[in-house]
């Protein structure tokens, strides 16, 4: 994960995305009782979201990387199709895009409560598009084809890429040395001929095969088989929870999930097809390259519905796995500076507020919740064993840094837990650059260190006769 980090610092991958475009369109709401017209769940629509599903959702994740995209696709000249090419614009992807009449731009939508799908209809064409706008995309490909690294082919069987087109497309990719990565689908594998390497998963992969996969000797059998009939560079099969699989130079090699936790599995083949091209477009080994793509396809089945990972999440989520739970809450200056940007892209509330903290009392709880319901994510700054020195004398802290960090981290209400060593928070608050800042009510009328950097300055009452002054002369009364 470090070396890729460092090579995409240097170098912006360029891949062209091939394939099926629509919209991924979710109906958020709450379900409290039954329909009196049939036994169906009645759902109370909150809010609406679309997102760019299939090849869509493969460019949505390799725009999140890092890379410059390009697409080339067949849509309608209908509503969805506009919208297509709106949020594909938004994204800063360059499209070429032809427009079929007659033909209907995929639009599939899912009716969620409670976080859990309810039904999905689909509004379609899956014919496959003419032999005027095939040609339209391979004279496109042949136009551009030096403009880029790899070609990723995202065949979600509604058309788009017919035999015929990859027939052409793959062939002249070879011809200038561009790998070609191809998302499958069906049961001939044969029409991805010369492909680098195709990412079925393991009931896509036993489908084209022929064989039941239930050991290692029939897994080696099929990718074999895959590999023959598709004459494939690597043949590879992604094995869900068990991990991905491929056959590089007669070698079997499985590198095993890396999922912490899995909410939603949605679009997961997509963000590995993505994370494989843009690896390998940063000429990254193929061990490598499935390492980073289990990391990615671990980021996202933590989200909710089609989504993607970014370099900082997958480095995040990398330290995260040998990390309890508790620890995963203490950050360093670095790591946060990172996290803010990403909360603040997408829409959090940032909350901040430090202090010693020395032995966790109501007093600081009460003051922490009041502080974390003035947004969405509350990030504590703690003083070092070291600052607390110097602010209360050398018999303090009573507990030392990493205990007190460790405790807080485990409060419902905080959500990132920062330790600075300066006597005040300020260059760490520079860093956050928070929405609310919060302080106790002694800070009435006095000024509160980085209340120039946050939008607002928040006062909070503390409760009374709670203080850890107070707890330590109790201890030593008793004794």
């Amino acid at each position: 994960m470090e070396n890729i980090q460092k090579l995409a610092s240097n170098y912006s991958p360029k891949i062209l995305v091939i394939g099926d475009l629509m919209i991924d369109e979710y109906l958020w709401g709450s379900c409290d009782r039954i329909s009196p017209e049939a036994p169906v769940q009645v759902v109370d629509i909150k809010k609406e979201t679309k997102v760019l599903g299939g090849a869509g959702n493969v460019i949505s994740n390799l725009v999140a990387l890092g890379s410059e995209v390009s697409v080339m696709s067949v849509i309608g000249d209908d509503e969805a199709g506009h919208e297509v090419k709106s949020m594909l614009d938004k994204q800063g992807v360059k499209s070429f895009l032809v427009e079929q009449t007659g033909r209907k731009t995929s639009r599939k939508t899912r009716l969620m409560a409670s976080h859990s799908q309810v039904v999905r209809y689909d509004k379609e064409s899956k014919n496959s598009i003419s032999r005027t706008s095939a040609k339209a995309i391979f004279d496109k490909l042949q136009e551009k084809i030096t403009s880029y690294d790899t070609i990723l082919l995202s065949d979600y069987n509604k058309g788009v890429l017919t035999r015929e087109l990859l027939e052409k497309i793959i062939p002249y990719a070879n011809k200038y040395n561009k790998k070609v990565l191809v998302d499958p689908k069906g049961s001939d594998f044969s029409k991805y001929n010369g492909a680098y390497l195709l990412t079925p998963n393991k009931k896509e992969a036993q489908l084209a095969s022929g064989i039941e996969i239930e050991n290692d000797d029939t897994l080696r059998k099929a990718l074999e088989k895959l590999k023959a009939d598709a004459n494939l560079g690597v043949s590879l099969i992604t094995l869900s929870e068990n991990g991905i699989a491929i056959l590089n130079n007669d070698e079997v090699i499985v590198k095993p999930t890396v999922a912490r936790e899995v909410y939603d599995v949605t679009g997961a083949g997509d963000t590995v097809l993505a994370s494989l091209g843009f690896s390998l477009s940063l000429d990254c080994d193929i061990e490598t390259c499935l390492e980073f793509a289990n990391l990615a396809a671990g980021v996202v089945v933590g989200k909710i519905g089609s989504a993607t990972a970014t370099l900082d999440e997958i480095e995040e989520y990398q330290a995260s796995l040998h990390k309890s739970s508790i620890e995963l809450h203490i950050k360093s200056k670095e790591d946060i500076t990172k996290i803010s940007a990403r909360l603040k892209a997408q829409g959090k509330k940032v909350v901040f507020t430090n202090g010693c903290f020395d032995i966790l009392h109501r007093g600081h709880v009460s003051y922490l919740n009041v502080a974390k319901s003035f947004g969405d994510v509350l990030i504590l700054g703690l003083n070092s064993d070291a600052s607390v020195k110097r602010l209360k004398g050398e018999s303090r802290p009573i507990n030392n840094e990493e205990d007190r960090a460790y405790i807080l981290s485990a409060l419902e209400c905080i959500d990132y837990v920062v330790i600075f060593d300066e006597d005040t928070p300020y260059e760490l608050i520079k860093e956050v650059e928070p929405d609310i800042l919060v302080k106790g009510a002694d800070y009435e009328g006095k000024e509160v260190v980085g209340s120039d950097i946050a939008k607002q300055t928040k006062l909070v009452e503390f409760v009374d006769g709670k203080s850890t002054t107070k707890t330590i002369e109790k201890i030593q009364g008793a004794n």
